[in-house]
């Protein structure tokens, strides 16, 4: 528990005197954070060690090199990665077989790919290159993950933020962009426990994003599936069927799915997948093939052996999460316990994922994470869930607590606290 107790009401409503007096008993429990040499981080959502841990089995797999459909995974071929492997994910996706294919060990690697073969060659709806466009435009749900927007820049492709909504982003505000402008050629979507906030596109959303009218011929849902199965509660949250609801309203080719076991088994040596119609996945494969005569099957084959079955898949994500929702409580109880009621700050309060997006008074989520810094504790960078990193409030910070243990979850959290309130009290104080 923290020592350091906050008032029970608004701090807006404090006194001139007693807003002094708070401000300075914040920055005495700042100055012992200083003083305290923490060195705790809060930035990325890695697996911890005891996460990846629960993967050591794959060390001593595959027991055979032979597929169950009598490949042999050591040699050339096979550019969709192995049968079983993509069956197995294929049903944990929601899609059929031959509408997803099996690769290396980063999605994000997937998602550079087919932005490269459209910018070089067009999909399959594409009248030409996107390259050859004038103007290549994104939308992009805010506050979003930081490495779409990354790729996005480095493209070249220019970001258009609409926000998230509790039930995915704002389906109004996208279909209105895209309806009359021809250089929107895509948006990103994380569409089960988003990145940073945690939110679950509905079916609604999701068929109104997949039927709507878009002046792109070709434009493209990036459906980035990262944290499909990790989930934080007992609850299997479904994901809407994109792909189908895509198919049914005409436009089959809109979606492409990315997922992957990075957060699932290996961080680094995992498997990654892509999906869409069938006709995207053997888009996907013909310009693949150029520079690649298959995946690394022995690695399909073992993780194929170490799941088993779907189910198994599910019963080593709930190992998962009884070492992540712990983590997750402590965030959500310090935060309510220091902040609550305060009106200086609220959060979201996720059933999956690997976030929780905290924001704080307009104008002092720079200044928190920059009082974070001097006391030892890494925070995200601010803006980073937005667009050229340009948060236009200056309010949302990005929490992590998936890789530290939970001492240091609870260590950091606290420190974080006191950041929040020493800033609020000093906006608040002129």
């Amino acid at each position: 528990m923290s020592e350091q107790q906050p008032p029970t009401h608004r701090l807006a409503d404090l006194s001139p005197a007693e807003l002094a007096d708070f401000r300075q008993t914040q920055q005495t429990a700042y100055d012992a954070l200083v003083a305290a040499g923490l060195s705790l981080d809060l930035t990325r959502g890695k697996p911890s060690a005891e996460q990846l841990d629960l993967s050591d089995g794959l060390l001593a797999l595959p027991t055979t090199t032979t597929t169950p459909d009598g490949v042999d995974a050591r040699n050339y071929g096979g550019l969709a990665g192995v049968t079983e492997l993509r069956a197995m994910f294929a049903e944990l996706l929601g899609l059929e077989i031959d509408q997803l294919s099996a690769q290396g060990t980063s999605s994000l690697t997937l998602m550079k790919d087919v932005l490269s073969y459209l910018w070089l060659k067009g999909g399959v709806d594409s009248d030409r290159p996107w390259g050859a466009e004038e103007k290549v435009r994104f939308v992009c749900p805010v506050p979003g993950y930081d490495r779409h927007f990354t790729l996005l820049e480095w493209f070249g492709i220019e970001m258009i933020p609409v926000p998230m909504t509790d039930d995915g982003p704002d389906a109004d505000a996208v279909a209105a962009l895209v309806a009359d402008d021809p250089t929107i050629k895509g948006m990103w979507l994380v569409p089960t426990y988003a990145n940073p906030t945690g939110q679950v596109t509905t079916q609604e959303v999701a068929e109104r994003l997949a039927s709507m009218p878009t002046a792109a011929p070709d434009f493209k849902i990036f459906w980035d599936n990262a944290y499909a199965l990790h989930h934080l509660t007992a609850e299997e949250t479904k994901t809407a069927d994109v792909v189908s609801l895509a198919a049914v309203a005409g436009h089959p080719h809109r979606p492409v799915v990315f997922a992957s076991t990075s957060k699932i088994t290996y961080a680094g040596a995992g498997v990654s997948f892509v999906g869409g119609s069938r006709e995207t996945v053997t888009w996907f494969h013909a310009n693949l093939g150029l520079g690649s005569i298959g995946p690394d099957k022995v690695n399909h084959l073992r993780h194929l052996e170490f799941f088993g079955t779907p189910q198994g898949v599910r019963d080593h994500m709930d190992k998962h999460r009884a070492l992540l929702a712990p983590k997750f409580a402590e965030v959500e109880r310090i935060l309510s316990e220091r902040l609550g009621g305060l009106g200086i700050a609220t959060w979201t309060h996720p059933r999956g994922g690997y976030f929780v997006s905290l924001d704080v008074l307009p104008g002092t989520a720079s200044r928190v994470i920059e009082l974070a810094k001097a006391a030892g504790v890494a925070l995200t960078p601010a803006g980073s869930a937005f667009p050229y990193r340009r948060d236009p409030d200056d309010t949302n910070i990005r929490l992590a607590p998936s890789f530290p243990t939970l001492d240091e979850v609870t260590g950091s959290m606290d420190a974080v606290a006191t950041c929040v309130l020493l800033a609020a009290a000093e906006k608040l104080g002129g």
